[in-house]
């Protein structure tokens, strides 16, 4: 249902007609109650001073002789509008304070967070009443006050949602394909949490009214000639015993417009279908970021040999000395190469704990390359290290890094410094979950072509006929009318497709694809891995397919690469491993739990053994086969 059919379906609720009258009555007096009865709001009777309800004053005249009723009536305009007016600032400054850590990152991110963090612990009426004694007594300073209180709160809500997309597949590939990350966190985080933020900031109007009245009822807010209903509220205590009106009314409207506002939030809340505001987008990791350093020591690293693995790096993953034909490529002509890539985690003793241990390898130009390994072997760790998309507790480091002809030296965080100028043009990558990879607030098209405008000098026309003949190239029917279409209107497939499309926009060279079939059924993954083959033939990119597959990686493939807990145990060319002839126990283990249609359906399916004296009987035998 779209969000216009749940406004509507929410406004013929009774709460619906109800806030629909609560808030058209709030504008009314907003927008026409001065105009109606600002003269005789004002207008003094000394005759009839501090009087009860009567006829012509249904509830009693103030110390003026002014009617309360009115009065009340007419204080509603500068009453809201300095509560929306302060919620306008607050939240806007909340939202960017709370997107600066995404933006600015590191530790001065992180103490943007723990700033952020100390403020919600003083409550928000406490931290408005010490910032309007620092501003002085004033309408302006009473505003200001109350939307520097909303601050830590609205930041820290928009943090929290903000971090829980940060890591979903499509901001990945957004840093993939070039995007900036100010314009990643305006153009794909802020769409996705908007509508939690929008529901948050009406009742948050409601909280701001009554703060701004209590300034007020303190006489730190409006200061006479002028008044709201907290400074009449404040008048009208001092004859609670003689008119309980003067006090009563200026609170009644106090908490029907609060009311209002809520009503309000409740109906945005439905129509929007955000829910429980906690809980509307799922929970995700924070920004992929390493937090790496390049090895000093790299400029003097060993000589490899030809399977592209450091032959006295120690810790060096090994591999089989035989590939067979294509088996590997040379660094100089490879269009990726990699010395001695680490990934490791934080142990629990501040020591650290290798999840990806010395792999080295080669990517030749127009090589189908696959990785294969059980899960936890290291195989999308991998994969992420080429993209420099490693999550921020990891720490990743190589002795050397290439990429189509240009050495890539890293950052103090890890991430391959020349590496960004390729993204988007270059290097494509394809993720796991169709689901996720496309930005589910912006049309498929508009981010197809948001490379075109990014790294290709195309404006918004040429953008969008580019992008259309890539949806075309890609397979999609009726791509322009698709192109205007949201990825929830498109299916597993074809956001597959779409993903590809947008890799395509510039000339890659290298399109890393992180197990792109595991979410298909077999029909789709045959159309997607052929759309991968026809890609390599037609314009000679190198692929890295990542899969749990053998079978998959096999038909696809020229090379595949082995890994086993962290470990590249064997390089060998698919056909020796379609022929089933791999030096390795594990992927002798591997092949063997594919079954095939000899495989007796009485017979246990055969597993791979466990533990550590597996991989080091494996190891040892190989290193004894080698010549």
């Amino acid at each position: 249902m779209t969000t216009s059919r749940r406004l509507l379906a929410a406004l013929r609720t009774p709460l619906g007609a109800l806030a629909v009258l609560a808030c058209s009555a709030l504008l009314f007096l907003v927008v026409f109650g001065p105009l109606l009865w600002g003269s005789s709001a004002a207008a003094t009777d000394t005759t009839a001073i501090a009087q009860g309800t009567s006829p012509e004053h249904p509830f009693g005249t103030d110390g003026s002789g002014r009617d309360i009723l009115l009065r009340t009536l007419v204080a509603a305009r500068l009453s809201v509008t300095m509560a929306l007016a302060a919620t306008a600032v607050g939240v806007c400054a909340g939202i960017i304070v709370g997107l600066l850590p995404l933006i600015l990152g590191g530790r001065i991110g992180r103490w943007i967070v723990a700033g952020i963090n100390i403020g919600v612990a003083f409550p928000g009426l406490l931290l408005a009443i010490s910032f309007s004694v620092i501003l002085g007594q004033s309408g302006f300073a009473a505003t200001l006050a109350i939307a520097l209180a909303m601050v830590p709160s609205y930041g820290r809500l928009t943090h929290n949602l903000a971090a829980s997309v940060w890591g979903r597949d499509f901001i990945s590939a957004a840093h993939v394909l070039g995007v900036p990350v100010w314009k990643t966190v305006l153009r794909h985080v802020l769409p996705n949490v908007r509508d939690p933020l929008i529901v948050n900031a009406a009742v948050t109007a409601g909280n701001a009214l009554v703060s701004f009245a209590g300034l007020s009822f303190l006489g730190l807010g409006i200061q006479v000639p002028q008044y709201d209903w907290g400074r009449m509220l404040s008048e009208g205590m001092s004859r609670m015993f003689v008119n309980p009106a003067a006090a009563l009314v200026p609170g009644a409207a106090i908490i029907l417009a609060g009311l209002t506002f809520v009503l309000l939030g409740e109906v945005l809340g439905v129509a929007l279908g955000t829910g429980n505001h906690g809980s509307v987008i799922a929970r995700f990791h924070r920004r992929l970021r390493a937090r790496g350093a390049a090895d000093p020591t790299a400029a003097s690293a060993p000589v490899t040999d030809t399977a592209g693995v450091s032959a006295d790096t120690p810790g060096a993953s090994t591999v089989s000395p035989r590939h067979g034909k294509g088996a590997s490529s040379h660094p100089e002509t490879a269009v990726c190469s990699v010395r001695n890539l680490r990934v490791s985690a934080p142990g629990p003793k501040g020591e650290p704990n290798d999840l990806v241990r010395g792999v080295s390898f080669d990517i030749g130009r127009g090589e189908i390359v696959g990785i294969v390994g059980e899960s936890g072997s290291g195989k999308s760790l991998t994969l992420m290290s080429l993209a420099g998309l490693i999550e921020s507790p990891l720490h990743v480091s190589a002795d050397a890094a290439h990429f189509d002809g240009e050495d890539l030296t890293l950052r103090a965080d890890g991430h391959p410094r020349r590496l960004d100028r390729h993204f988007g043009e270059k290097l494509a990558m394809v993720f796991q979950d169709p689901m996720s990879s496309l930005n589910p607030a912006l049309h498929v098209g508009a981010q197809v072509a948001e490379t075109g405008r990014l790294h290709l000098g195309l404006n918004r026309a040429q953008a969008r006929d580019r992008a259309i003949g890539r949806l075309e190239d890609v397979r999609i029917p009726e791509a322009r009318r698709r192109f205007g279409q949201y990825p929830h209107e498109f299916s597993g497939g074809m956001r597959q497709r779409a993903m590809i499309a947008a890799g395509l926009m510039g000339t890659p060279s290298l399109i890393l694809a992180d197990e792109p079939t595991t979410a298909l059924d077999v029909t789709v993954q045959a159309e997607i891995l052929a759309l991968l083959r026809r890609i390599n033939t037609e314009v000679g990119t190198s692929i890295v397919f990542v899969s749990h597959d053998i079978a998959v990686v096999t038909s696809l493939c020229t090379r595949v690469l082995v890994m086993y807990r962290g470990h590249l145990v064997e390089n060998v060319s698919a056909e020796d491993l379609r022929a089933g002839r791999a030096d390795h126990p594990y992927t002798r283990a591997l092949l063997a739990t594919v079954p095939t249609m000899s495989t007796p359906r009485d017979a246990p399916l055969a597993s791979i053994p466990d533990g550590a004296d597996f991989l080091a009987e494996a190891s040892a035998l190989v290193e004894k086969e080698a010549p």
